[in-house]
Parts: structure tokens; sequence; C-alpha cells
């Protein structure tokens, strides 16, 4: 698999060059967005208050972040499940002209079909620790912040070398945890056959 160093503003031809199971690292101008921003513009319909020209990348996340002698500090970050999001997916890709989506786990086939068409991958964090990051990112605002509050604003960052991502969605339509699962299936089926199991074995309930 191959290793990309990726800077936003990203360009059409960096994201369909990548498959799943590259890797990833990130710097530029980059957003957040969760549910709250997302039911606030496409359910309630209100504008964005800032441009995405520059910063085309999305990152699912609420980091946790205080405020000390008047500047901004990060205190936790670590994107959030993207599943979670899917009611939006396709209209965030299209409205806001998305390149890049951060988050863990996966998205749905809507979703997956408007990145296709515009576009646009998705990518999860390889690490598992929210701090490791915190030299990476830098804080350049916040948007909705009365709005919507500290969790569900819009930060506006900066990244250096922000990763390590997996690719889990390309530009193409496949999806690493499809595939993943078609394996997995594969070789359980083996597996109970090479064991004289039934198809229908499931291990014993304890409780």
């Amino acid at each position: 698999m191959a290793v990309y160093h990726l800077k936003t503003p990203l360009a059409e031809q960096d994201v369909r060059q990548l498959k799943i199971g590259d890797t990833v690292y990130l710097s530029g101008r980059v957003f957040t967005g969760r549910s709250r921003i997302h039911r606030y513009i496409f359910d309630e319909g209100n504008s964005l208050p800032f441009s995405v020209e520059s910063a085309n990348a999305m990152i699912h996340v609420g980091p946790i972040v205080t405020r000390r002698g008047g500047k901004w500090n990060l205190v936790s970050f670590m994107p959030t499940s993207s599943l979670r999001f899917e009611k939006w997916g396709a209209a965030s890709v299209e409205a806001w002209k998305l390149r890049m989506i951060v988050g863990k786990t996966t998205m749905g086939k809507k979703t997956m079909e408007m990145m296709r068409s515009f576009g646009c991958v998705h990518v999860s964090p390889q690490s598992v620790s929210p701090n490791l990051w915190l030299n990476s990112i830098e804080i350049l605002g916040v948007e909705l912040f009365e709005e919507l509050g500290s969790i569900e604003a819009s930060w506006q960052l900066k990244l250096d070398e922000l990763g390590p991502f997996i690719v889990d969605i390309d530009a193409m339509g496949n999806n690493l945890f499809e595939t993943m699962d078609e394996s997995i299936g594969k070789a359980r089926d083996a597996a109970l056959e090479k064991m004289g199991l039934p198809e229908d074995f499931s291990p014993t309930r304890l409780y």
C-alpha cells in the first residue's frame, strides 16, 4: 500500500489516486463538523458562515478545547464515528465540495455514491490515542460557537502532517470494511468446514 502526504486544498487528482488501504498524512486548513452543524445547515436552512474553498477536508470530531489567557488550548482530539452522519453525508460532500472526510468507521451507500461522482475519500485514524496528535494541530478559530456550543461548533484548524490515516472509502466506490467483511466471511466458512461445523454455528451463550 502507498503512503501519501497531502495538503489542503485538495485537488481532485489528489484523491482519485488514493486506494483503500493506502496511508495518508494531512496538512493544511480543515474544519470540524458533527451532528449539530449538519442539522443547522441542511435541516434548519441556515448558511455556512465560512468559506471552505481553502479547507475542503472535514473532520467528524468534537475536540475538547479550553480557553486560557485569551487563547484556545486543545486538550483532546479524536475523530468520532462517521456512520452516524450518513443522513447528511452526500449533501455535505456536494454542498461543501469536500475532497476528504476524516472519521472513524465508514459511511453508507448514498455518501459513497456522491464520493465516487465528485471525487472524495473517507479516511480513518490508525492510532488510538487522541493526545498523540495535539502538536500537529493549530486552532485558527471557531465558527458557530454561541449557536452550537464548544463540542458541536465548527473549529477551524491548521494541520501539520496529521496522521496516519487509512483510506477506507476511495473515490472509485471501494470500501475497505466491506472488503474485510467479505474476506472474514470466507475465512469463517472455511474454518467451519474444516472443523465439520454447520454454517449456522454460534458460540455457546453463558448468560
